[in-house]
Parts: structure tokens; sequence; C-alpha cells
């Protein structure tokens, strides 16, 4: 049996935040809000597995409103989701996540970042996507407000 599921996610950025997407530290002048790592990238993927599963969302898995969660690495998170998926007896199959952005170019980490999300997950490296687009100014990502994300990921039970 196998199952898709589809994330999203999106933050705004910060003035005094490292820039964390996929796990991996991008050198930047604006980091992105959130309660944990703000890792815009590893939450949607986070929340493409969770619905593939039909296990809800990131929010009722590690709410904000925990404290255990405040400025906790996104890939622990996904490092827990994945045991989650584990325990209810489904392997992820692929991973792909989009970045839309206008600035900081994201190109030269993307391999770093491939390779970060597939060791969170226990899976190999070809068994993950990452890419990043602009929107040619449209939008909060094109005036350079914040990033979003989109996932996709497929899983299946053996």
């Amino acid at each position: 049996m196998q199952r898709v599921g589809f994330g999203y996610d999106a933050h705004r950025f910060a003035g005094g935040r490292r820039l964390v997407l996929a796990g991996v530290e991008v050198p930047f002048e604006l980091g992105l809000h959130g309660y944990s790592d703000a890792d815009v990238l590893t939450h949607a993927v986070i929340d493409a597995l969770l619905g593939a599963a039909g296990l809800g969302d990131i929010g009722s898995h590690f709410p904000s409103s925990d404290p255990e969660y405040e400025g906790i690495s996104s890939l622990e998170l996904l490092r827990r989701t994945g045991k989650l998926l584990e325990r209810e007896g489904w392997t992820p199959v692929n991973v792909d996540v989009t970045a839309v952005l206008e600035r900081p170019r994201l190109a030269p980490y993307a391999d770093r970042m491939r390779s970060s999300l597939a060791r969170a997950l226990g899976i190999a490296r070809d068994q993950v996507s990452v890419k990043s687009k602009t929107t040619d100014g449209l939008g909060f990502p094109g005036r350079s407000e914040g990033i979003e994300a989109h996932a996709v990921a497929l899983i299946e039970r053996p």
C-alpha cells in the first residue's frame, strides 16, 4: 500500500535569527520567525509525511504551546516523525520539497539539504529532492518578506 501526502509551510523573515533550511545553516542577514528553529522546508516535509499517513499535522504533534519545542531543531522533529511513521508501519519512499523565495539563492546548499533530510529520515539521499523557485516579485516571497515551502511525500506499508 502506498500513500501520498502534501505539506506546506511559510515563515516571515526576522532579524537576530539564523537561517536554517532543511537542517542546513544558510548565510544570510535574516533568519525566519518561529517557535522552533523555523526551518520552513523541514516543516513542510513533516506535514507531507504526517498527511500521507493520516496522522494530522505538525502542530498536533509538536505544538508551539509546549515549551519542549522552543528553539528545537526541526531535524529532531523530523526524526521523531519518522519514528512515528515507523510505529504505524509506514516507510518513506521519497520526499520532494520546493522553497519559494527571491533570496538567498539556495542552489549551492541543495545537496547538503538533501543529505540532511535523508539522514534524519534514515533513507538514501537519492530519495530526497530539494529545489528552490522565485516568484518574479509576486506575493510575500517575491517581496522578500519570507519563505514558503511545498513538499510531497510518498510512503509505503510493505
